[in-house]
């Protein structure tokens, strides 16, 4: 099993957002990672409709190119 990584002073919060998933959770990590796995399904699915979105709007004309 790796090593855990040392703790560094630079971490932007993610050691507190990784705590309060696992608390959100009652402490149980494989639920914590459920929930963040259907989380970031749920994204990954408004991504791609808001890319389709812009695509066919870009198609119809409503969006003219940004010539500089």
């Amino acid at each position: 099993m790796p090593a855990a990584l040392p703790e560094t002073d630079d971490d932007n919060g993610l050691e507190a957002a990784v705590d309060q998933a696992i608390s959100a959770c009652g402490g149980d990590m494989r639920a914590a990672i459920r929930a963040l796995i259907v989380a970031n399904e749920f994204l990954e699915n408004e991504v791609s409709e808001l890319m389709k979105a812009v695509s066919h709007a870009y198609t119809r004309g409503r969006f003219q190119s940004y010539s500089g």
